[in-house]
């Protein structure tokens, strides 16, 4: 087995997200995914097809932002948990969301861990 983590650090995108009437608009909000992955061996031929392609993880979250949105960041990390652990070769995934501009001293966040 060859054991590998991928991180998409530092991903802003504008989505409705919020109780609140004010967040009835999309706001920005930053998000961290890591996914601990396991592959039968580590990749030979220098090839995507060997291993996870990140890009449908960002792909997946830009179309969640352009949909009607969340009210809680817990349910927008637990979503896109699931996405990632939609791969059999995912074994955990830990989200982050934070808030941007909530507080002008602050951000606030969410974050979860799932696994297998």
């Amino acid at each position: 087995m060859a054991d590998y983590a991928i991180l998409i650090d530092d991903f802003d995108i504008a989505i409705r997200l919020g109780i609140h009437p004010h967040e009835a608009v999309p706001q920005r909000v930053r998000l961290s995914v890591r996914l601990d992955l396991s592959y039968p061996a580590a990749p030979a031929a220098d090839r995507i097809e060997e291993v996870f392609d990140y890009d449908q993880v960002r792909d997946a979250v830009l179309a969640l932002a352009a949909g009607p949105g969340f009210a809680l960041q817990e349910s927008l990390c637990d979503a896109i948990a699931a996405l990632c652990l939609a791969d059999p070769r995912v074994m955990a995934v830990r989200v982050r969301s934070a808030k941007l501009d909530i507080y002008p001293d602050a951000t606030v966040g969410c974050e979860v861990v799932r696994g297998r």
